[in-house]
């Protein structure tokens, strides 16, 4: 395979129009859609961002968006199966969000998590705990971008020691975000912590790096030989 088909679920990505800062328009939707579709992805679940300073989006506004963009591609007649989750930017709201029980869970029993690019949130273990308890498995987003992270790698096993899942974004295994990050990124791999992958796919420019590096041979004999569970995403 010289694409994504073996992964098969894309379950990272920023596709909705309008509502993060992923897709603008429904037009840029089917686009980056239609590309995933072409990098071998045969089902999509968008994650738009729920941050409630930048991004308050709820159920109602990533229901609606979803809406418009399967009646987008049925005009199209584009089959490619779509679902809609979100990543939480984990703070005081998604802890109140949590408690409501008024989440989007990725497939019924995850939920995509992410923190500030600066540090993590104090109450980090407190969070991990009440998602669990609500019976769901935290995935973390891209943890190989939390450059507070990187001379502390022992963190990475520690926060899988606690039960969450970690997403690679698979533009990091290929330099897109600098070296320091795809050093990580195959480290995370080589040492095996690293639990599913997803393109994290924003805008045209997410689409065109990985048409571009695809062929990459050491990417290609990771998307081989790699173990991801994105695969049990699927139905």
């Amino acid at each position: 395979h010289q694409d994504f088909s073996k992964i098969a679920v894309d379950m990272h990505s920023h596709l909705i129009p309008a509502i993060d800062d992923g897709a603008k328009t429904v037009e840029d939707s089917l686009v980056l859609i239609k590309g995933l579709k072409e990098l071998g992805f045969s089902k999509i679940i968008t994650t738009p961002h729920i941050y409630y300073e930048y991004y308050p989006n709820t159920k109602e506004t990533i229901g609606e968006g979803l809406n418009k963009v399967k009646a987008a591609l049925a005009e199209q007649n584009m089959t490619i199966p779509i679902e809609a989750s979100a990543e939480y930017f984990m703070d005081d709201y998604f802890e109140s969000s949590i408690n409501s029980n008024i989440v989007l869970p990725l497939h019924q029993k995850y939920l995509l998590v992410e923190m500030s690019f600066f540090g993590a949130p104090p109450k980090l273990e407190d969070y991990i705990f009440k998602i669990q308890l609500k019976g769901y498995t935290p995935i973390l987003a891209h943890p190989e971008r939390y450059l507070f992270y990187h001379n502390d790698f022992e963190a990475y096993r520690d926060i899988k020691s606690k039960g969450v899942l970690l997403q690679m974004n698979a533009g990091s295994f290929l330099g897109y975000y600098g070296k320091p990050i795809k050093q990580i990124a195959q480290k995370l791999i080589k040492e095996k912590l690293i639990d599913l992958i997803g393109t994290d796919m924003h805008h045209a420019g997410h689409l065109e790096f990985l048409k571009t590096h695809m062929r990459n041979k050491e990417f290609q004999q990771m998307l081989s030989n790699y173990e991801f569970k994105n695969a049990e995403l699927f139905g």
